[in-house]
């Protein structure tokens, strides 16, 4: 295969995941955890999807990414040459596979993969559960021909955190985040903008809580970073975690009623409407949005009905609003590259179109409009001055209510994947220096290689290390437990990760349940 470098982790855990769904796309539950991004909400409704999900056996019309593209003023600036080329988009998510559109020469970078499966070579960056790739299409797909995606010409930088369900500890995520910040402007990476789709249930106060303070530092050394709201509409008075931080910027989702005019545009009902003092920063298209399909994953095979014309699929979230915006932050790198993140979320505000027909909570600033913010002044007074987050609180309460678990044992309490002791002062300084990672340690264990040496679908790749610790259970890890599974690209066989404390709701989902 062409065009991507990678990198590792392996582990042997039976990841629990049936109490969360906050933001990716899944297939159990219907409560919050760490999943990647539109997992939250079961897909209901007869004539339109009401609720994130994937969308099959719902007759809202699929929307293609030229639809998108054309709504938020991305052609505009493609018919300018702005295509994003030169920036790098860090997707924290389930992985990637290389499909058409995906597989060009330096489409995809494969930095660590920090997931359960890194521990078995078949699947180490590979996006066995099917929401990663289909955020890497939105953000920056490119086939050359009938597919493009936001951003068409932008680097991919791939961290797998997510299994086959989409299971993921919170730990996981912030070691990503930190990999990023500190390898950000390494040769043939030039990292300026981080997806996340990840949330929490989390009602630890952002000034307090490790994942937050991890954004914020990413922020604070020149990354835009673009977080899904959550897809809890108004039954929660929060968005998920990190998108409570007031630092980033924080997407919800609007349906386009089919065309490109903001004048039908309603919010999403699964859209999270947050609080008073903190809800969505803009809002991006988010239903029904056509990408690449991954033939095979657990999306795929689970949601037969939402396959459009055999290598596409369609998905609602917030998860697919936040790579529309990250998609559309890579542009306007692209065209004005001296922007600083809190430039690029002030413009990005500032050019929004308000809807006529939603209150501020649920829409922000409006409809994204990304050639707008091209050609508006660049802001005087764009500096945040919010509180800043300290990282010293608790990580047991960063993951909210949602856990992985290890034959059937939850992993809690102040300790992260590897058993490392949580040390939240000493981990917060690390982060400021942008030095959390020592080679492919961080917190004290062994996590990954430490150079791009090895070799995988996506050429030279960050490596892999078979993890010598030990799980929260005591037990070994080892890479028996992956044997016999297949990955061929069509099916997905072997052992499955149960679900006791994920819904989905953390890939800001809820459940990718198909409706009755």
């Amino acid at each position: 295969m062409r065009g991507a470098r990678t990198i590792g982790i392996r582990a042997r855990a039976t990841v629990a995941f049936a109490a969360m769904a906050l933001v990716l796309g899944g297939s159990a539950g219907t409560a919050h955890a760490g999943l990647l991004g539109t997992l939250t909400a079961p897909v209901t409704g007869l004539l339109e999807v009401v609720t994130a999900g994937w969308d099959d056996g719902v007759t809202t019309a699929p929307v293609s990414m030229a639809t998108v593209a054309d709504a938020i003023g991305a052609d505009d600036l493609w018919a300018r040459g702005v295509d994003g080329s030169g920036v790098g988009v860090a997707l924290i998510d389930s992985g990637v596979v290389p499909v058409d559109g995906l597989d060009g020469d330096g489409k995809v970078v494969n930095g660590p993969d920090l997931s359960f499966e890194s521990q078995a070579a078949d699947y180490r960056y590979l996006d066995t559960f099917g929401h990663g790739t289909h955020m890497a299409g939105i953000i920056a797909g490119n086939d050359d021909g009938s597919f493009r995606g936001v951003a068409p010409g932008a680097r991919l930088v791939n961290l797998k955190v997510g299994a086959r369900d989409g299971a993921t500890d919170v730990s996981q995520v912030i070691a990503a985040i930190d990999w990023v910040v500190q390898h950000r402007d390494d040769p043939g990476l030039g990292i300026r903008v981080l997806n996340l789709a990840y949330g929490t249930d989390s009602m630890q106060d952002y000034r307090l809580d490790p994942l937050t303070k991890a954004v914020e530092e990413a922020a604070r050394h020149g990354i835009v970073v673009v977080v899904s709201g959550g897809n809890d509409g108004s039954d929660r008075p929060s968005l998920v975690s990190p998108a409570t931080d007031p630092y980033v910027l924080a997407v919800g989702a609007v349906n386009l009623k089919g065309t490109a005019s903001v004048l039908d545009d309603v919010v999403a009902p699964f859209s999270s409407r947050g609080s008073a003092s903190r809800s969505v920063d803009l809002v991006a298209p988010g239903v029904s949005i056509t990408s690449l399909r991954d033939p095979g994953s657990t999306i795929d095979t689970e949601h037969p009905s939402a396959v459009v014309a055999e290598r596409f699929f369609r998905g609602s979230g917030t998860s697919q609003a936040a790579a529309v915006v990250s998609g559309a932050a890579a542009l306007l790198l692209d065209a004005r590259p001296d922007l600083t993140p809190d430039q690029v979320k002030r413009l990005l505000t500032n050019t929004a179109t308000p809807l006529l027909l939603a209150g501020g909570r649920a829409q922000g600033a409006g409809r994204i409009n990304v050639n707008l913010a091209s050609l508006a002044p660049k802001p005087l007074f764009a500096t945040q001055s919010f509180a800043p987050a300290t990282g010293l609180g608790s990580l047991e309460a960063a993951r909210g209510t949602s856990h992985v678990a290890d034959e059937g044992v939850e992993l809690t309490g102040e300790i992260d994947i590897m058993s490392s002791p949580w040390d939240a002062a000493t981990w917060a300084a690390r982060a400021e220096d942008g030095a959390a990672w020592n080679g492919g340690s961080w917190n004290g264990a062994d996590w990954t290689g430490d150079c791009f040496c090895a070799l995988s679908w996506a050429g030279s790749s960050w490596e892999g290390r078979t993890w010598t610790g030990r799980t929260w259970t005591g037990r070994t890890w080892t890479a028996d437990d992956w044997t016999g599974r297949t990955w061929t690209g069509r099916t997905w066989t072997g052992r499955t990760w149960t679900g006791r404390t994920w819904t989905g709701r953390t890939w800001t989902g809820r459940t990718w349940t198909s409706p009755a």
